[in-house]
């Protein structure tokens, strides 16, 4: 079994609804160990939408990284996730963080997330249930990286308590 972290994150529809069933569809693959707070964000990249719901899951699985991939992407499709532009709105995205130790570089698939340590709402999360995993590359714990965004990072944090 390899140890995974996965973000998910939802700004369509019942947005909490659409975290939890994405959460279900999960668990037929994966082990589930640990799920943050959910937390609600402004739009990164493209902010001319609505604000999102934001966790980060820690989970163990035996699927290779390229299914773990496509059992994502089917998740997001099956959940009617549409393609539109880059960073636009959706009803659901599974991003896979990280997969073990392990790097990896393929055309369709970067781990650790290329993106991960500029986004409060992946490293805030992420510090929530695993301060002290260090994304390989980095050298660096992630309570640590999350503690050293810049005010408010990209992804803005607005409400963990009392998301909806």
């Amino acid at each position: 079994m390899t140890m995974v972290f996965l973000a998910l994150g939802s700004n369509l529809g019942d947005r909490k609804t659409n975290l939890y069933t994405a959460i279900d569809f999960l668990r037929r693959k994966i082990t589930i160990r640990r799920v943050s707070s959910i937390y609600e964000t402004e739009p990164a990249y493209v902010t001319d939408q609505p604000p999102f719901l934001n966790l980060v899951l820690q989970g163990e699985t035996d699927l290779k990284p390229m299914e773990l991939l496509r059992l994502a992407k089917s998740i997001e499709h099956d959940m009617g996730r549409k393609k539109t532009i880059r960073f636009g709105p959706r009803v659901v995205d599974v991003d896979i963080l990280l997969y073990g130790d392990e790097h990896i570089s393929a055309p369709l698939l970067t781990v650790p997330h290329p993106r991960m340590t500029e986004r409060a709402f992946v490293l805030i999360p992420l510090a929530e249930i695993a301060p002290d995993v260090v994304i390989p590359g980095t050298e660096k714990p992630v309570a640590l990286l999350a503690a050293q965004l810049p005010d408010g990072g990209l992804g803005k944090i607005l409400d963990p308590d009392n998301a909806d």
